[in-house]
């Protein structure tokens, strides 16, 4: 298949030379080359061949400018002579190393100490390594540190975002000088594979690198004795007086200079547990301020303790004193003399502190969590969660759950290659020490004090996040009794579908009615048997009566409003019930929602139907595209997005309807009720910084995403057509007003149902289920008015009629609780579709016994290892770029099988393999790799990020905000 032209933006410095005899080596041709190109100017090469019959190798060489490439292809072509053998050499399209590396300054035999301060002139030495190189990447992003240990190779990379603040001691008298950088978090490690000579990409015989290429390098934990680098929160490095520094002020606000007496001092290690390091005591509160470096840990001695013990002091002047001393944001020194002066605040006052601690609304829990990095543990919280199944039954439990997340050092998500290097020769799989590290605490458990918390479960979001629930166990209730409570497993063989279904407790939902065995119906399933496949219409829907659906409204807490079908958890079954006005049953279930045994007989409400706004994205601006959809028509959809977020900061009228269409909820009440009252956007300091940074984000969206608002259109639960009025190819489409009916066409007519306005769609509408890959994905369906479903508002309702049901043919769909993007704009409706991708799972295995827990966590792990939904996703992207067919062309078509098993993964335990040939080697400039190879992109993502590329935000502009609150409020 041919590909499109495109300019890729790097010029290529890489030469092919042949004609060297068999016995040649790399490190002979680099000697050679570079006696004419001058010192250090190869960057790497590859010996190969013989080629078949020939007697002589060829080498691939990649030089560190093109000028010296240009260099060797001149010699050639009027003779260039390796001892008796003439040499050819012809320019090569792309290079070893796409981005070779390049940095701000560079530093060599360093002293690099990890520790933390113990005073304003005092850092404890708790570990420390000599002739250490230091490399500053390039706009200070990231620093690189490379030293040997135990004669192994390390190599250290330090994060921007992981810096707090830089101080450069130069102490009068001394010939040495202190960089003591103070951190949020630890550095990556990295440790240097030993390159195989049985593999001939390997064989350091045949291949030179000037850089220790990125493949040798693999992810690590802390390797120093006791976790030193774990328990430090700041590493100094000692260099003398005239070595060169950068100009750190350029790119750190938080940069200092300090002429006065700065001492190394040997500090200790003071972690309670040896391996899930700096775990100091019992209380969640400490560990915090010590991870924030508010508390040094080396300074925390038995007085300390007896100060924060609730046997000892009052709970509340504790917790106060806690938060008092974590919003300072300076690190306490003398911290029993702080909490005693503190103390003897609190016990002469008049007005005793209350704690910070707040009282909750009805479905709120307050929930500890840990953090564990591959090198540190971080403690956050109590956080406000919505309760669940499990937490409202063991109420009285609450303090002994615990949720645990396994995330980088930059508290971001583990990528799998971290976990299981994918660059090997090897047969057997490769499992990185992250990868035992989170398996072992899994299977060990974490210790806090005197209470062990053991593995629990986990739900499907949370093992997307790499999150699952921990317990700690007491006389008379363990993790194994809670999971008993929740049902009757053992029917389940296979391990990924019984972890799923121990997870289906754990969703965070509403409690609202007890529903007894006699008040509920079984119905039969509607399928059909087509080609040897059995489809199910109403896969994962069932029913409820109108009269107690307007009960469970009022549990909800939907005012004015009753929604038209509710996603639930009853006992052991899962999926979504919609309002049926001629059931006289509360809940009308089918076998497809059935998943286990159970005697809970209360009603979880996960969702419901309401009004939710519609946003292009990536993949479905790929798919429209493949489709027809020419590219003017969403570039005029992202100007009229941006001229709509441009107004909201001068428009009260505009900023209120922007707020209602694109964030509606509670998140953005305070903003609305502001507007409401007549405050202006641009004069009102408050409202109008809060509008800018809603505007931000939404720009910073259109950059990073291309997530467009789209007006016409809505994201919608799907529900069945329980009256078999819809024909194939038809769809019901309702949805519920917003007061801005001047943003719809002639193609939607009003409708009064007596719970406020609502509209009708008839005509086309374009309907798909993110994630999209394949062309198919994407349905043309007929809007139709149906009277006998004027009830069913805010869904989209497909029929139970026709080959093949139309959630099936969007990504492999159901009615479970998707949620489809309904779309009735006719500029973004496509001239043509294709026929859907069968969607029928791989065959799973299954045990001939019981799953065991040590299964699941084994489960768990290899998740992590085999979550390649964004490689493959991203991967798709390019390639869809850069093919001329897009989305329809053949690597692209394999993606999409590829990417439906990995969604499938969580249910089958079946993962997708990426063949080399599927991973990107080039990427379009639109994915803003600076590390990768790139080139402009000529298609529509291309065109529409380069419109909004100089006006939407670079995303550590709001990263702070963002933060520290900012996106969980818009």
């Amino acid at each position: 298949m041919k590909s499109v032209d495109y300019i890729v933006t790097w010029m290529s410095k890489t030469v092919q030379v042949s004609g060297f005899p068999s016995s040649t080596t790399a490190g002979a041709v680099q000697l050679f080359l570079e006696s004419h190109t001058g010192a250090e100017t190869v960057e790497a090469l590859k010996i190969r061949g013989p080629r078949a019959g020939g007697a002589r190798r060829y080498a691939v060489v990649q030089f560190t400018t093109t000028r010296a490439a240009e260099q060797i292809i001149s010699l050639a072509n009027r003779r260039l002579w390796y001892d008796s053998s003439y040499l050819k050499a012809r320019p090569m399209d792309r290079d070893i190393i796409p981005q070779p590396r390049s940095f701000l300054h560079t530093m060599g035999s360093v002293t690099l100490h990890f520790g933390c301060q113990t005073s304003k002139e005092k850092f404890s030495v708790v570990w420390r390594e000599n002739n250490v190189s230091v490399n500053f990447g390039l706009r200070m992003r990231k620093l690189h540190f490379f030293l040997s240990h135990d004669q192994v190779e390390y190599k250290l990379d330090l994060l921007f975002e992981n810096i707090w603040q830089i101080e450069l001691y130069c102490p009068r008298g001394q010939t040495v000088k202190y960089l003591l950088i103070q951190l949020y978090g630890a550095p990556r490690i990295y440790e240097r594979e030993a390159p195989s000579s049985f593999n001939v990409f390997e064989d350091p015989v045949l291949n030179y690198f000037r850089d220790v290429p990125d493949e040798q390098w693999v992810r690590t934990t802390d390797f120093t004795p006791s976790c030193c680098i774990g328990h430090s929160s700041s590493l100094c490095l000692e260099l003398p007086n005239h070595v060169q520094l950068p100009n750190f002020k350029e790119y750190f606000f938080y940069y200092k200079d300090n002429e006065g007496t700065f001492v190394l001092e040997s500090g200790r290690t003071f972690s309670r547990n040896p391996d899930l390091v700096p775990i100091v005591g019992p209380s969640p509160g400490v560990n915090l301020l010590v991870q924030q470096g508010c508390l040094a840990g080396s300074m925390l001695d038995d007085t300390f303790y007896r100060l924060v013990d609730p046997n000892r002091m009052p709970v509340n002047c504790i917790e106060y004193a806690l938060e008092k001393l974590y919003h300072l944001k300076e690190c306490c020194y003398e911290p029993s003399k702080w909490f005693y002066e503190q103390y003897q605040k609190y016990l002469t006052s008049s007005k005793p502190p209350r704690s910070p601690v707040l009282s909750l609304d009805a479905g709120l829990v307050y929930v500890r969590r840990v953090q564990i990095t591959p090198c540190k543990v971080f403690f956050s919280g109590p956080e406000v969660n919505v309760s669940n199944r499990v937490l409202r039954q063991y109420s009285e439990d609450i303090d002994n759950f615990l949720r645990v997340s396994f995330v980088d050092e930059e508290l971001e998500k583990i990528h799998s290659t971290d976990v299981s290097p994918r660059t090997s020769s090897r047969n057997e799989p490769r499992r990185t020490a992250i990868y035992n590290r989170i398996l072992s605490t899994l299977q060990n458990g974490i210790v806090i004090g005197d209470k062990k918390f053991e593995f629990l479960a986990f739900s499907s979001s949370q093992l997307r996040e790499n999150s699952c629930w921990m317990f700690a166990s007491r006389f008379g209730l363990t993790a194994a009794d809670i999971r008993g409570w929740m049902g009757n497993f053992n029917q389940i063989r296979n391990v990924a579908k019984y972890a799923a279904r121990l997870g289906q407790s754990f969703g965070s939902s509403t409690e609202t009615l007890s529903v007894s065995r006699h008040e509920i119906e079984n119905i039969p399933d509607i399928e059909v048997l087509r080609g040897g496949t059995t489809y199910l219409f109403s896969d994962g829907i069932g029913k409820i009566s109108d009269e107690f659906a307007r009960r469970v409204a009022i549990k909800c807490g939907c005012r004015g409003f009753t929604p038209s079908a509710f996603q639930i958890r009853y006992a052991g079954y899962k999926g979504v019930v919609a309002v049926d006005p001629t059931s006289s049953k509360k809940l009308s279930l089918r076998k497809s929602m059935f998943k286990y045994e159970s005697e809970n007989t209360k009603l979880d409400v996960l969702a419901h139907s309401k009004y939710q706004p519609c946003f292009l994205n990536r993949q479905l601006i790929t798919l429209l595209s493949t489709l027809g959809v020419p590219d003017r028509n969403f570039e005029k959809k992202q100007r009229e997005a941006v001229d709509q977020l441009d107004a909201i900061l001068t428009d009260p009228l505009r900023a209120q309807e922007a707020l209602e269409l694109m964030s509606p909820g509670e998140n953005t009440n305070i903003l609305k009720e502001m507007l409401l009252c007549g405050y202006q956007p641009d004069s009102e300091p408050f409202l109008s910084m809060m509008l800018q940074t809603f505007r931000a984000l939404k720009l910073l969206e259109l950059r990073t995403k291309t997530r467009i608002f789209i007006p016409n259109g809505r994201s919608m639960m799907g529900c069945l057509d329980e009256t078999r009025t819809l024909e194939y190819g038809q769809v019901f489409v309702q949805f519920s007003g917003s007061g801005y009916r001047h943003l719809y066409d002639s193609s939607v007519m009003f409708s009064d149902r007596g719970q406020g306005q609502s509209y009708l769609i008839k005509g086309s509408v374009v309907v798909a289920k993110n994630p999209c890959l394949h062309p198919g994905d994407v349905r043309i369906l007929e809007a139709v008015d149906v009277p006998a479903l004027h009830h069913m508002v805010d869904c989209v309702v497909f029929p139970q009629k026709g080959p093949r049901p139309h959630p099936n043919e969007c990504s492999g769909s159901d009615l479970d609780g998707d949620i489809y993007f309904v779309c009735w704009d006719p500029e973004l409706i496509p001239p043509r579709q294709i026929s859907p991708m069968d969607y029928t799972p791989e065959p799973t295995l299954q045990l001939d016994r019981d799953v065991t827990i040590e299964e699941v966590e084994e489960y768990f792990t290899n998740y992590i290892v085999n979550d390649s939904l964004g490689i493959i996703a991203n991967a798709h992207t390019a390639f869809a770029d850069k093919e001329s067919l897009k989305a329809m062309s053949a690597p692209c078509i394999e993606l999409a099988r590829k990417f439906s098993i990995a969604v499938d993964f969580p249910k089958t335990g079946v993962p997708a393999e990426i063949p080399s040939h599927l991973r990107v080697k080039v990427y379009p400039d639109f994915m803003e790799k600076p590390d990768k190879a790139s080139y402009e992109s000529r298609n529509v993502i291309g065109k529409l990020f380069r419109e909004v590329k100089d006006i939407a935000p670079h995303t550590n502009s709001i990263r702070s905000f963002t933060s520290d609150g900012g996106e969980a409020l818009l």
